[in-house]
């Protein structure tokens, strides 16, 4: 794919000009993002894609150790968020609000594993103050210290605000002196004013979620970004979402990775409302999303599959149209299976090395920052202990003691669901 390109043998003749310009490293505007979601060619549009890809990142393929960890699931907008099929109101059958204990009794299965990443995401609990969180943060710190904290979406960071009556800037500071490392790219959908009136009304206007973004970035806080797609946008609007998210990338440079995350219709009233209940996106179409991104999106480093949401064997396609990420072990995943991911819980570590090298690429185990934890894979059999890990920098300040533990909550039942706060 990095070899030679030649962009008179793309059988789309749209394709062609754009082809010329990526030869020429020049930046793509809307129409011709507009022409690369319209293309049939889907192999030229994926040599195209490959070939940015290859320039970019070689045949290197990231992925990460990770554990995901919802302390709950209750959410003010569980009612207007149409496409969620996460959220629960406080007394809703299968709501459930996790004490810290339980949150580090589920960060426990991380001792002993190769764990570099606790991705953390939830509800807008009406009643859960910042402390709670910064608390959670800390003790998890104080537990794992070499485990990364990528935690709370901008719609979470925003909310904590109008609880504690601060600024979003507060909120991210107090959480970054807790030991956060970077922000999920969750909670974005689609910008689109209409779209989002239509799935998500009362959710951060795109505006607002650039701005907690911004924010987080003016503050080092690096954050990952994303687009949920498969509902009711339209090419127009997916390009109008990149176009936001490259400008902030052009003034800040702090979006590691961008995720393009697959609505699934399954137990929510959008799902039920377009009759979409039991389907999901084409493999075409998720392929389609990778590939332009790769194109569009000149100035972000990394495009990662994520494999709950499009199969592991997609996925693995997907490495041969521009994505370089296919996100990581995943223990355990609950935010889409409720909405009908049929994918496992979580992935070995092993079986993610195996699955990058069938398509002929070179795996890279990274921490949230990208920065590489390993690259020698002479024996994935051994299990965890036998990895010989690269020492990763310090990136947050020191953890303070975690503080006492509130009281217990009831159990949390093992639930799952959509995209929410992917990524």
């Amino acid at each position: 794919m990095s070899g030679a390109l030649d962009p008179g043998r793309l059988g789309d003749l749209r394709l062609r000009p754009i082809g010329d310009k990526v030869l020429r490293g020049e930046r793509l505007d809307p129409d011709d993002g507009l022409a690369l979601y319209g293309t049939s060619d889907l192999l030229g549009l994926g040599l195209l894609a490959g070939w940015v890809n290859a320039r970019r990142n070689g045949d290197r393929v990231f992925f990460s150790a990770n554990q995901h960890i919802n302390p709950t699931n209750v959410c003010v907008l569980r009612n207007t968020c149409v496409f969620c099929s996460f959220a629960r109101m406080p007394k809703e059958e299968g709501a459930y609000t996790r004490s810290l204990d339980e949150v580090y009794h589920e960060a426990a299965q991380a001792e002993g594993q190769p764990t570099s990443e606790f991705h953390i995401v939830g509800g807008l609990h009406p009643k859960l103050r910042l402390q709670y969180y910064t608390d959670m943060i800390a003790g998890l710190k104080q537990r794992h210290p070499s485990v990364h904290i990528k935690a709370l979406t901008a719609v979470e960071i925003a909310h904590l605000a109008r609880i504690e009556r601060i600024s979003e800037r507060d909120v991210l500071q107090a959480l970054k002196d807790a030991g956060l490392t970077s922000l999920p790219g969750g909670g974005a959908e689609v910008f689109s004013t209409a779209v989002r009136a239509t799935i998500a009304e009362r959710k951060l206007t795109g505006e607002e979620w650039i701005r907690v973004h911004r924010t987080a970035h003016e503050l080092r806080i690096p954050t990952n970004c994303t687009m949920l797609y498969g509902h009711v946008e339209t090419a127009a609007d997916r390009i109008g979402h990149l176009t936001m998210l490259r400008a902030l990338q052009d003034e800040t440079g702090g979006f590691l990775t961008y995720i393009p995350l697959a609505y699934h219709p399954d137990h929510n009233q959008l799902g039920e409302e377009m009759g979409r209940v039991g389907t999901a996106t084409t493999g075409y179409e998720d392929l389609k999303n990778i590939a332009v991104a790769r194109l569009y999106l000149d100035n972000v480093a990394h495009i990662k599959t994520h494999w709950p949401m499009v199969t592991p064997f997609l996925s693995q396609i997907a490495l041969a149209f521009g994505c370089d990420d296919v996100e990581g072990t995943v223990v355990y995943e609950r935010v889409y299976h409720e909405a009908g991911a049929q994918t496992q819980m979580h992935m070995p570590y092993g079986e993610l090395v195996r699955l990058i090298r069938g398509a002929g690429k070179r795996p890279v185990e990274r921490n949230s920052l990208y920065q590489p934890v390993r690259e020698r894979f002479d024996d994935t059999s051994s299990g965890p202990d036998a990895r010989t890990r690269v020492p990763a920098p310090a990136t947050t300040a020191p953890a303070t003691p975690a503080p006492a533990t509130p009281a217990p909550a009831t159990p949390a039942p093992v639930v799952s669901a959509r995209a929410v706060h992917a990524a």
